[in-house]
């Protein structure tokens, strides 16, 4: 009886102090994941449940005070939650929604423009100028190539087994410089003995 009279004296005057404190802006946060809260009438959570409140639901923060949040919930009702249930980012589910809508839309766009006509190449005078020497090249039976003097695209050349064989050599290099000093350190703690 006494307890619930102080709960409800304490609630009481929480209330008027949350009333009378004016807020300047109000942050507002989301509870984390996977979890059922409890919100109580007081910060010492030795006050009655108000509400519960899953994950995902926004709240608006009126005060802290050190591990506890002073929040607003839906209507007119305030309470205290532990902060470390509370994260300043939007849920995953709805930030999952937003992404799932993004790639809804990109795929209705991508589809649209695969169903346009493609349009015509521009044909380049160019490129028949180019074909020339070519021709030219093989009507005089000369065997030399075209781009004779053009710098020559060389092969790609591979690194992979090189570096591969540097990774390799390192580690086996490392493993045998650890073995060394774990040696020298065993011998010195056990005073010159070899106990493996």
């Amino acid at each position: 009886m006494r307890l619930r009279r102080a709960a409800r004296r304490s609630a009481a005057a929480l209330l008027v102090a949350g009333m009378s404190a004016q807020v300047t802006h109000a942050d507002s946060m989301y509870v984390i994941e996977q979890l059922v809260v409890n919100v109580n009438s007081s910060p010492d959570a030795s006050g009655e449940r108000i509400a519960t409140v899953k994950s995902g639901d926004k709240l608006e923060v009126i005060e802290r005070r050190g591990e506890q949040v002073h929040v607003r919930l839906g209507g007119d009702r305030d309470g205290w939650i532990r902060a470390s249930y509370l994260s300043a980012d939007e849920p995953l589910r709805a930030r999952l929604a937003e992404r799932d809508a993004q790639l809804t839309q990109l795929k209705e766009e991508l589809g649209r423009l695969q169903a346009q006509p493609a349009p015509p190449l521009p044909s380049s005078p160019a490129a028949p100028a180019a074909s020339e020497p070519a021709a030219a090249a093989a009507d005089s039976g000369s065997s030399a190539p075209v781009g004779m003097f053009a710098p020559a695209a060389d092969a790609p050349r591979r690194v992979w087994p090189w570096a591969l064989a540097a990774l390799g050599g390192g580690l086996v290099l490392g493993f045998v410089s650890g073995a060394l000093v774990l040696d020298r350190y065993i011998r010195r703690k056990f005073g010159g003995l070899r106990i493996y």
